[in-house]
């Protein structure tokens, strides 16, 4: 999408559509419509008056203006409540209004930047959060379809400056592209269907990443990870013809030699279950259990093109975990990288035990803060649906930063309870662990078990099985994927960028 800005009065741009952001009962006080509307002939007012436009949160009203103005359409975007404005309401609101005009066949349009009532955000705020809104909201997966029956979106962005200073805006613009085409380049990864998203394809979209952002990268293969005694992934590997790859990409933002954050991903990329394979029933959407990995590696690309102060490491160990004569089996028992033995209770337990082995390269990489980021466990979809990530730590300062770019990303997180009682369920007879701990507290025993693996380094686990995905459109999201926590991994690196 182009991005530009334009210092013109609302209603000399020339645009297809003019986007007024607008709070519920005070569409006439905003400084758009008051300067279009007389041109309308009060057109606008008598709809509020008819109630026809409120502006709750999500409405959008298209009004043609028949060549009254330069605008073409003149769109009132509803923010809601003005006393329930968060900065997310902007992206939401513009989001909203992308949609709406995307299936009329508009591929232009003009935000005007809202000036007051927005809790004194700054400029180059504004203009992010409406450029991420445009961007999010206007994305679709439609790489497999034949015909020329889908809208297509909007490919031209122009912010209404007003009186804001344009080199703020622009500054805004520039890192909201970033940050939402990272968010989207894993929406695309994430949707891609098993047979386009192999290990080999993962490691190959993580290569280009690297190559377009001059990463360095190092990608292992099967051979080369039994040597490192990775035996825990490969458990998970071996049913499947596809072979596996460890990948580890690297961000030098500093002179330093340490590194301040490793992202962990799981990227399972198709999980049957193996043997104790899953219901038939929605298998199909367990092409998405990579969502971790798409997102570590959508997260480091952002990072190196915002080129902040930090030194990052991202690190996906990628297999598919199929039922074959070669397949792990319940009652294995797997020595894992750090020398720890697990118990296989459930083959479908899988990504816990791809995760131990790179939790555990991650400390020995000396790594000084760890996330890891996965679609762990149903239990978590079951606590907290598709609306919250589960988060889990051993570090509440830690945790409290991600949850605080969560936030500021409008990716909730929730933090769970990591108390050692829980750690019982997962004892073994056989083992040092197994790698189920039973029903109860499911997405809390699985955290559990990856922290025997993080062991004393700062860590937080982010549980993604309901969020990575959404059933339906919701706000700036489309059915598919959401590109979660892509963003807060974001403002996690810049914030910690910013206090070192």
């Amino acid at each position: 999408m182009q991005v530009k800005i334009t210092t013109q009065q609302p209603a000399d741009i020339t645009t297809p559509a003019l986007v007024a952001l607008c709070f519920k009962d005070k569409v006439r006080d905003d400084s758009a419509v008051k300067a279009v509307d007389p041109a309308l002939s009060g057109a606008i007012s008598r709809l509020v008056q008819s109630g026809e436009i409120k502006g709750k949160a999500g409405e959008v009203t298209v009004i043609h203006t028949l060549g009254k103005v330069k605008p073409e359409r003149m769109v009132i975007g509803g923010m809601g409540k003005e006393t329930e404005f968060t900065p997310d309401t902007i992206r939401r609101s513009v989001a909203a209004a992308c949609k709406a005009l995307i299936n009329k066949g508009v591929k232009e349009l003009a935000v005007v930047l809202p000036e007051a009532s927005t809790g004194g955000l700054e400029p180059a705020l504004l203009a992010q959060l409406a450029t991420e809104g445009a961007i999010l909201g206007s994305w679709s997966f439609k790489k497999y379809f034949t015909g020329e029956n889908q809208p297509s979106g909007i490919e031209s962005l122009t912010l209404a400056a007003g009186s804001f200073s344009t080199a703020e805006v622009q500054k805004g613009i520039d890192k909201g592209m970033v940050m939402a085409e990272a968010a989207n380049m894993a929406r695309d990864l994430v949707n891609e269907p098993g047979n386009y998203m192999t290990p080999l394809d993962m490691a190959a979209a993580a290569e280009q990443v690297a190559r377009d952002n001059s990463l360095e990268i190092t990608v292992l293969d099967k051979d080369k990870m039994e040597e490192m005694g990775m035996r825990a992934v490969l458990a998970v590997a071996q049913g499947s013809a596809n072979p596996p790859r460890f990948i580890i990409m690297k961000y030098k933002g500093t002179a330093s030699s340490s590194v301040d954050l490793a992202l962990v991903g799981k990227a399972v990329t198709f999980d049957s279950g193996g043997i104790s394979i899953k219901p038939s029933e929605k298998m199909e959407n367990m092409k998405t259990d990579m969502a971790g990995g798409a997102s570590v590696i959508a997260a480091i690309q952002a990072i190196a093109r915002l080129k902040l102060a930090i030194n990052v490491v991202a690190l996906v160990a990628a297999v598919e975990n199929l039922p074959s004569g070669t397949a792990q089996r319940p009652g294995d028992v797997v020595k894992s990288m750090s020398g720890k033995t697990i118990e296989v209770i459930s083959t479908d337990a899988e990504g816990r035990m791809t995760l131990a082995d790179v939790l555990t390269y991650a400390v020995n990489l000396g790594a000084e803060r760890i996330i890891d980021i996965a679609t762990l466990t149903g239990a978590c979809v079951v606590a907290l649906g598709e609306v919250a990530t589960g988060a889990f730590t051993n570090n509440q300062e830690l945790v409290e930063m991600v949850k605080k770019a969560g936030d500021d990303a409008g990716e909730y997180m929730w933090q769970m309870p990591m108390y050692d009682e829980y750690r019982e369920q997962y004892k073994s007879d056989v083992a040092d662990m197994k790698n189920v701990g039973g029903r109860e507290a499911g997405a809390v025993t699985a955290a559990l078990f990856l922290s025997e693996y993080a062991g004393s380094k700062p860590w937080v686990h982010l549980d993604i099985a309901g969020t990575s995905e959404t059933s339906r459109d919701r706000g700036y999201w489309k059915k598919g994927g959401t590109g979660v926590p892509v963003r807060t991994l974001i403002n996690l690196a810049t914030r910690l960028a910013e206090s070192s």
